[in-house]
C-alpha cells in the first residue's frame, strides 16, 4: 500500500505541473496569446483602468520584440516589456519584421 500511495502522489505532482510556460495553442490568434502572457500580474490597483498602445514585431523565431509602449505609467510599460519581449507565439501566417499594434487595458 505504501508503494501505491507513493506512485499516486508522484503522479499527481506531475499532473498538477504549471502550464505557465506552456506553448500557446495554434488555434489562438495573436491578441489572445498576448492576453495570456499579460494575464497574471502583480500591478498595483492604481494601474487599473490604464491603457497602453504596444508596437511590436515578430522575429524569424516567431518571438515578440517590443518596439515601444505608449503609456504614461512607467510601471505598466516595464511590466508589458518584461512579459512580452522574446515570448514565442504560435502563428503560421506572419511576416518577419512586420510591425503590429495592440491595445492593452489593465482590468481587475
Amino acid at each position: 500500500m505504501l508503494v501505491a500511495a507513493l506512485l499516486l502522489s508522484t503522479g499527481s505532482i506531475f499532473a498538477n505541473d504549471s502550464k505557465k510556460d506552456a506553448k500557446p495553442s495554434k488555434t489562438e490568434n495573436l491578441s489572445e496569446q498576448i492576453g495570456k502572457f499579460l494575464n497574471s500580474n502583480n500591478l498595483k490597483e492604481n494601474n487599473l483602468g490604464h491603457e497602453a498602445q504596444v508596437l511590436f514585431m515578430l522575429n524569424s523565431d516567431k518571438e515578440i520584440v517590443v518596439l515601444s509602449v505608449d503609456t504614461d505609467q512607467e510601471a505598466l510599460e516595464g511590466f508589458i516589456k518584461g512579459r512580452l519581449n522574446y515570448q514565442e507565439v504560435a502563428i503560421t501566417d506572419f511576416e518577419e519584421g512586420k510591425k503590429y499594434t495592440v491595445s492593452v487595458r489593465i482590468t481587475s
